[in-house]
């Protein structure tokens, strides 16, 4: 699909926990395909190793040893914990938060004035969007209330940090989750199940537009690129994928993503969003508008 466009809708992408800013390649092709510069981010803290232009190297941490500060920002407790000698009163989220709103800086400027000239007056930031997926799912609502001008906000599959939850969400938004049986299905602990109905929450919440997406018989790795990387068989017997097609899950996911943000961002009709959709007679799609 080719574009001729002045400027382009810009969307920052944010990774899970030990993932890669690559780790969902089958979304951002698509939506790339669709007319939209995706930018994808890998954080200090959550990738396995960033490396600065500087040359300085920033390991990533284990879930384990993020644990207490990612709890911190969806049930706030005391003590606070605290990373390299600072306390995180509100968890790690919002530390997060500030790499995506300064990659739209960025952007912004290069929109500017691209040193190589290839960018220079071709990103809207003013059309801008944010997706993540798990840890960049937590991530994204966040971004959302420290920067304005991202005007759309897509999760697949995470808690929703408690700030947001109780102050809302003022952009419109989208979850795409699988079912609550499907996550004890994968022996998710309660307090897991408990944390991921958050989502939820802050959509029936939502004072604008917004979309709750459930897939059913898709496991959390169904939402990357993971089922394209592992033969699907071998992965469902290690437990790591559901029982649904891989390829279907991200037809699925492509199709309500590029729907959210054609109408969203662009102002183009999207009926798939209208209501349940014949094509996906599985999915349970639940809509709010004002």
């Amino acid at each position: 699909m080719a574009y001729d466009e002045p400027s382009y809708p810009v969307l920052i992408f944010m990774e899970g926990l030990n993932g890669l800013r690559q780790m969902n390649t089958f979304q951002v092709e698509e939506l790339v395909s669709h007319g939209y510069v995706v930018a994808a981010i890998d954080q200090p803290y959550a990738a396995a190793d960033v490396v600065f232009p500087d040359g300085r190297k920033v390991g990533g941490l284990t879930k384990d040893q993020l644990n207490a500060l990612l709890q911190q920002s969806i049930s706030p407790g005391t003590p606070a914990p605290t990373l390299n000698g600072q306390t995180l009163k509100d968890g790690i989220i919002p530390y997060f938060a500030q790499d995506a709103v300064f990659t739209l800086h960025q952007l912004a400027s290069l929109n500017q004035a691209d040193p190589n000239g290839i960018l220079t007056g071709h990103l809207d930031v003013q059309r801008a969007g944010i997706f993540g997926i798990s840890l960049g799912g937590m991530v994204s609502p966040e971004a959302c209330h420290l920067e304005p001008r991202f005007r759309a906000c897509l999760v697949m599959e995470a808690p929703m940090p408690a700030e947001v939850v109780k102050s809302g969400l003022q952009q419109p938004g989208m979850w795409i989750t699988s079912y609550v049986d499907t996550w004890r299905l994968k022996r998710w602990s309660e307090l897991d199940v408990n944390e991921h109905q958050t989502m939820r929450a802050l959509f029936e919440s939502l004072p604008g537009d917004g979309y709750f997406v459930q897939v059913p018989r898709m496991f959390h790795l169904n939402l990357t690129d993971v089922p394209l990387l592992i033969y699907a068989p071998f992965g469902r017997k290690l437990g790591l994928f559901g029982p649904i097609d891989a390829h279907r899950v991200h037809r699925i996911v492509n199709a309500y993503t590029i729907a959210f943000f054609d109408r969203h961002l662009k102002g183009l009709p999207a009926t798939l969003l209208d209501g349940p959709a014949a094509q996906y007679p599985d999915v349970r799609f639940e809509t709010r508008r004002p």
